[in-house]
């Protein structure tokens, strides 16, 4: 076996990085958007590094007239840097699927602290919020401002028991494999079926002590509508060309 060889687990990982990092933005479905620089970087480090190794052996073997020499350099890569080429591979040609339904059903919903007092609601109807911005209204506001507002949230859907289910956002801290999940749980409306992202609008449903922690985070549906999934869809974050509601 060649020892240029040696450079192909490289190169593959380096232009899979840069495949899902510059070409597409399949890297959301593993970091978060502010890691973008670092994976580039590091998928042209390492074409680079699989670049010059292949051209400095390739030196070395037309140094020696084409051979290795008899009894010398019959060492190939270690077979477990073959493993390299399956990562490799996945990121060229096949996309997991986003985290969803499957990961947010087994996983409790992230705790929201609002910090700072809470500032007067936009007058806007339906109100556009994130659901940890409802969330936060909802258990801490002791001014109540959520009460009787309608408001617009968009997630995927959890499915729950009956005919409730939850409206869901996955959060990253640094990768996909530390993902939290914040819940809203919807009353009323159709059941969309799993990891569909939707659209809710509607109002609290009441509970317990609105703006205490005994107040359920959840929602009296009056439509829900179908929308594609969002580019920031790992982020709890209105869709793009929203107003943040504060």
């Amino acid at each position: 076996m060649r020892r240029t060889l040696q450079a192909v687990p490289l190169v593959l990982c380096g232009l899979g990085l840069l495949h899902v990092s510059l070409v597409t933005d399949l890297y959301l479905r593993y970091v978060k958007e502010g890691m973008r620089p670092l994976l580039i970087a590091t998928g042209a480090v390492l074409l680079l590094l699989g670049l010059a190794s292949a051209v400095l052996d390739r030196g070395r073997e037309d140094s020696h007239g084409g051979h290795s020499g008899h009894g010398h350099e019959h060492s190939g890569p270690p077979r477990v840097a073959w493993l390299l080429l399956v990562p490799a591979l996945s990121l060229l040609c096949y996309a997991p699927p986003a985290l969803g339904a499957y990961t947010a059903a087994r996983q409790s919903a992230k705790p929201v602290v609002h910090q700072g007092d809470f500032e007067p609601l936009p007058s806007a109807s339906p109100l556009p919020m994130t659901l940890s911005d409802f969330t936060s209204r909802v258990r801490e506001d002791r001014g109540q401002a959520i009460k009787g507002r309608v408001v617009r949230m968009t997630g995927f859907v959890t499915p729950g028991d009956g005919d409730e289910w939850e409206l869901t956002r996955l959060i990253l801290n640094c990768c996909a494999a530390d993902a939290q999940s914040v819940k809203v749980r919807v009353h009323g409306g159709p059941v969309p079926p799993a990891d569909t992202w939707v659209t809710v609008t509607g109002t609290w449903h009441p509970g317990g002590t609105l703006g205490t922690a005994s107040a359920p985070v959840a929602l009296d549906a009056r439509t829900v509508t179908k929308v594609p999934r969002p580019t920031n869809g790992y982020q709890d974050a209105l869709p793009p060309g929203e107003s943040v509601a504060r």
